[in-house]
């Protein structure tokens, strides 16, 4: 998952940057319109889509890849609904139906829970080295083939699922192990691609891609379930991510200078208002300063705490609409969908709005960045709150409205390495959660989801607290100084 908005520690804030960014601003700045940079963030758009598309579909797949006849026998049958069922015969859960001869599998809720976190250990493993390698050999190549591997290993779900739980974990740790290395590969891109004055909205994109593809697959693999069955879910979204790679490899290049089809203007704007934070970093790196950085950690922090929320409701939420709250797959996938479709204008507006204070100093960075996150985070919190007793459609909206709002982040020179550590520290929740969901959840009732949307607002609210009290958006002294080392170097040669 991308950072929260703000949540940098590479944003260029000297004054003789400032001024140079106004008056390319003012003067010289070609227009985004069919630019190779709007082009990139557009083709990022639709990777991230995909990407999050192949993350997600197994979520409301889930719920059809289960045969919840078998398990009826391991709840109080004698109970009533946790919830009242929704009202109209239609909406109600029914007996799923599928075509004849689909397969059908008996894993208990614990089983269900290490399934959906099975995905985050393998994408724990690549966020560091991926970020590494590709702030040094540039992100085409590890955006391009994190999305292409994962794609083709998603083929093979319905061989794995066949085959026990057991390898159908290892096959999702194996798309997790590949699609580890996108988000750190797209930062170390756009550290070379993206203007500072351009940045959160160019960014923007990618990160509403991702809430775009969850919008469209989760009830998208609701119907694809009904009408053709859940192996043809993962055979349609395996398929699409092959074929967003053939229109990257062609279309994108690592740096503006190397780009066969940009402008000029355009490539001279780009390389000038980045100057050096646009370069590979090399092989060394300040790590000891890294690792001793208050404001990297609050980062760290930050991220975890809001990641927590974020992969709950992606792993989780089309289980408790089946289970609590009684929609049949239909209906359970798009109303799962109705957050992220909310997230979208909220993330664009947010980052327009993120630019236009920085850009006219009405704040500092580093207040802007605080306003954005402490706006998104303590909301979930109250959203979570709201979580009485049932959950109506109308709160599903407003739980998760203002999400992403923070979705926006600010690249340097070591972005892709940097949210590489943020990132794997942020997927350890994507792991746990789901986990702790399925043994808060196993009794299937409605004390066990109250207990997991309280932890999940209590972390948020923490997070939100460390990042207004440590966080930083201003350059760290450790960027500055290889900088200014390198200029030197520059100047004697």
């Amino acid at each position: 998952m991308p950072l929260p908005n703000g949540c940098s520690i590479n944003n260029n804030a000297s004054d003789e940057s400032d001024d140079t960014e106004v008056l390319l601003t003012k003067d010289a700045v070609p227009p985004q319109c069919c630019s190779a940079r709007l082009n990139l963030a557009v083709l990022m758009f639709f990777g991230f889509s995909v990407v999050y598309g192949l993350r997600v579909n197994l979520s409301v797949a889930m719920v059809a890849m289960v045969n919840s006849t078998d398990l009826a026998g391991d709840r109080n049958a004698t109970a009533s609904p946790a919830c009242p069922l929704p009202s109209g015969g239609d909406n109600a859960s029914r007996a799923l139906q599928q075509p004849d001869g689909t397969p059908q599998y008996s894993w208990d809720s614990q089983t269900q829970g290490w399934l959906l976190g099975s995905f985050f250990f393998g994408y724990l493993c690549t966020q560091i080295p991926g970020g590494y390698l590709a702030g040094h050999y540039g992100g085409k190549i590890f955006l391009g083939l994190g999305v292409f591997g994962t794609a083709l290993l998603t083929l093979l779900t319905p061989l794995a699922a066949g085959l026990g739980s057991h390898w159908l974990f290892a096959l999702r740790a194996l798309e997790g192990f590949g699609e580890g290395v996108t988000f750190p590969a797209m930062m170390a891109m756009w550290a070379r691609w993206a203007p500072p004055l351009e940045r959160s909205r160019l960014m923007t994109l990618p990160g509403a891609g991702a809430s775009f593809g969850s919008v469209v697959a989760l009830p998208l693999t609701g119907y694809i379930c009904e009408k053709l069955g859940w192996p043809a879910v993962f055979y349609l979204c395996g398929g699409a991510g092959c074929l967003w790679f053939v229109f990257w490899w062609a279309l994108v290049s690592d740096d503006p200078r190397t780009h066969r089809r940009i402008s000029p203007e355009e490539r001279d704007y780009i390389v000038s208002s980045i100057g050096a934070q646009g370069k590979g970093h090399g092989w060394s790196l300040p790590l000891l300063s890294m690792l001793t950085s208050v404001p990297l950690w609050t980062i760290i922090i930050t991220q975890m705490c809001s990641n927590w929320s974020f992969y709950t409701l992606l792993t989780s939420l089309p289980t408790y609409m089946n289970d609590i709250l009684h929609f049949d797959l239909q209906s359970n996938g798009f109303l799962s969908a109705l957050p992220y479709l909310g997230s979208i204008p909220a993330s664009l507006l947010s980052a327009v709005a993120a630019d236009w204070l920085i850009e006219r100093k009405v704040f500092s960075i580093t207040n802007v960045r605080k306003i954005f996150t402490f706006t998104g985070e303590p909301a979930s919190c109250a959203k979570t709150k709201k979580q009485r007793l049932c959950l109506h459609v109308l709160s599903v909206i407003f739980i998760l409205i203002f999400s992403l709002i923070f979705h926006v982040s600010s690249p340097g020179r070591y972005a892709g390495f940097l949210l590489g550590i943020t990132n794997t520290f942020g997927t350890i929740p994507g792991v746990v959660a789901p986990i702790v969901t399925g043994y808060f959840t196993e009794d299937h009732t409605l004390e066990g989801w109250r207990k997991v949307f309280w932890v999940a607002a209590g972390i948020n609210l923490g997070g939100a607290v460390i990042y207004m009290i440590f966080g930083s958006g201003e350059i760290q002294a450790w960027a500055i100084q290889e900088e200014e080392e390198e200029e030197e170097e520059e100047r004697r040669t």
